[in-house]
């Protein structure tokens, strides 16, 4: 198990992943950070993005909305407020949702403009993880 590293994905509404995993590259409030097995713990926030995960040769991606990382020497548990694997995303869901964000911007006087553009980058960063599972 010492070549291998726990994660946990873990939402308000539930584990969403719980694996031995190689490699885990995520989205940091201060920029990207990668986490090998005995890495030197650490806390951070996270911004919305993509997990990259690596196990046995295989890259799997996984969508997550802000939230928090800490890091142990082997084991990575995501606190995020939402997650979800790329194989789940509905894409069409994602397109229509930033599709009505891009619209309410368009309203400028009546929009809440940091809610209208962070639904702007949650459906923009789902689309690309979607588009990882297509790519394999």
């Amino acid at each position: 198990m010492d070549d291998k590293i726990r994660l946990d994905v873990v939402t308000p509404y539930g584990l969403i992943l719980s694996e031995d995993v190689d490699e885990l590259t995520a989205a940091g409030s201060e920029g990207e950070f990668g986490v090998l097995p005995g890495h030197v713990p650490f806390i951070t926030t996270l911004r919305t993005g993509m997990l990259i995960i690596k196990r046995d040769g295989k890259t799997e991606y996984v969508f997550v909305s802000s939230g928090y990382a800490e890091v142990t020497f082997n084991k990575v548990v995501v606190l995020a407020d939402s997650a979800e694997r790329a194989e789940d995303i509905d894409v069409e869901r994602a397109l229509a949702a930033r599709k009505r964000a891009e619209e309410r911007l368009q309203q400028a006087e009546k929009v809440d403009f940091a809610r209208a553009t962070a639904a702007i980058e949650r459906s923009t960063i789902r689309i690309q993880v979607a588009e990882k599972r297509s790519a394999k």
